[in-house]
């Protein structure tokens, strides 16, 4: 299945592009791709993914414009098609 990935910021600069598109197996889940992506690019290493596999509290991911945390976190299965955003943790004041 083909998925469009979107991404800001400073994970931007780690990809080199706003946005990639990327072939996955059929039924992947959200944390599956989050891993592949840290392990295709070096400036997303240990980023978006905790030891246990968890999504990286203050991040945010979303599905089709809906934050993943609201749904099933990194178990969260994707579809051909789908688009997924990968934000980083915001400051500011």
């Amino acid at each position: 299945m083909e998925l469009e990935l979107r991404f800001f910021a400073n994970f931007r600069e780690a990809v080199g592009s706003k946005t990639i598109r990327r072939e996955y197996e059929e039924g992947a889940t959200v944390g599956e791709v989050l891993g592949a992506l840290e392990s295709e690019f070096d400036g997303l290493e240990g980023l978006l993914l905790d030891d246990e596999g968890d999504i990286r509290p203050q991040l945010s991911v979303l599905k089709n414009g809906r934050e993943v945390l609201h749904m099933d976190g990194p178990e969260t299965t994707l579809e051909d098609g789908d688009s997924m955003s990968v934000f980083p943790p915001v400051a500011g004041g």
